[in-house]
Order: structure tokens, then sequence, then C-alpha cells
């Protein structure tokens, strides 16, 4: 488990190719600082698990499958790509950002970035299956962020350019200079993680429970 507030930005530094997989090698002092074999590590909201048998200095090589290369932008990453990074909650630490469990629900694509003195609005598409979960001023995950849905849009179903259901976050400062939604452009596509807690009640509720 995740609480979706990012350690540091690490950077891809070697990738390789398998035949159903990728491995990838990620550099990252600090969330290597104390890593070892089966330890997981948030790599762009996804959760990752270290493989090697024991880390030796900056950096940590974990094995992707065909499933996740699918699912999140994770296959899209080349050695130089930056990414968040985080480490699995300490269960004596507090609750920072909100419960992120690093399994990607779905990807959108950055609509419109607008900045302003003191932060920036960043649109984003949000996939059908995934748009009931997502409420103004609830949590949602985005590339291992947690961030608060400041704005929400229905697309209209009689447009002719095919325009998505789309959510907006307002990135602080901190959040532009520290994580790599600050400097993502425009069409650049980003792995979302919902509320939890959101698809038990739904889940509960289709079985009368």
């Amino acid at each position: 488990m995740f609480t979706g507030i990012v350690e540091e930005l690490g950077e891809i530094v070697a990738s390789e190719q398998l035949a159903d997989a990728a491995r990838l090698t990620i550099r990252g002092p600090l969330v290597t600082s104390d890593a070892g074999h089966g330890d997981s590590i948030a790599v762009n909201g996804v959760c990752l698990t270290v493989v090697d048998d024991q880390v030796d200095g900056d950096t940590f090589t974990v094995d992707v499958m065909a499933e996740t290369l699918n699912r999140s932008s994770i296959g899209g990453l080349a050695v130089g790509s930056r990414v968040n990074l985080e480490r699995a909650a300490a269960v004596n630490s507090r609750l920072g950002g909100h419960i992120v469990q690093g399994h990607v629900d779905g990807t959108g694509t950055i609509l419109s970035r607008t900045p302003s003195e003191n932060w920036e609005v960043v649109r984003i598409s949000l996939p059908d299956s995934i748009a009931r979960y997502v409420v103004e001023k609830g949590s949602i995950t985005v590339d291992g962020i947690s961030l608060t849905v400041s704005g929400l849009g229905i697309a209209d179903t009689a447009a002719a350019d095919g325009a998505k259901d789309w959510f907006e976050v307002s990135l602080i400062p901190t959040t532009r200079a520290l994580t790599t939604l600050g400097t993502a452009p425009v069409g650049a596509t980003v792995n979302l993680e919902v509320d939890v807690i959101a698809k038990y009640v739904e889940r509960l509720q289709q079985r009368g429970e």
C-alpha cells in the first residue's frame, strides 16, 4: 500500500525487452537506501517488486509483466525517462495522501494545462470504465501522485470530435517541481487509480449486501 506522496524523481537507466515482459533498471538513491529483494516500490503509480538479490548502489531492477505493460504507461518508458517513485507505506507513519494500491485502473491523456501565478490546472481525459468512481473534491492518483479532483466535466455524447469525460487537478509549486506531472506535455499518457473505497462500495451494492 502507498499514500501517493512521491518521494523522489527517478530515472530509467536500462530497459530489457523479454518475451512477454520487460525488465527495467531504475535509479533512485532515496528509495533504494533501505530496499531489498521482494520490496514494493511504486513507479509512476504502478506497484512493482524489486527483483535484485541484493540492492547495491542507487539503482534497483523490476520485472514488468505483459498485463501491466498493456494497462499502464510503463510500456512507453525508455532509458532516460523520469519516473515518480514511492516506497510502500510504513504502518507507523502518517497517511499524507490517501490509500493507494499501486494498481492502475486505466490511463488518461493530458488535454490542457492552464498556469496561474501560484498553481497550474491540468485537465486529463477520463476513461468511461472508471468515470463513475471520480467525484469532485474526491481523491485520484495520477502517475502515483495523490491529488484532489478540482473539476469534473461530462462530454457531450453528440459531439462529433469524440470528446471524452475529463477531470482537473490543481498543482501547487511543490508538485510541479518534484513530480513528472509538473512537466508532462499536453498529449502525454498518465496512469490513473481511483479511490479503492468507491469500488468496494459499488461491489457491495451489486451483491445487495
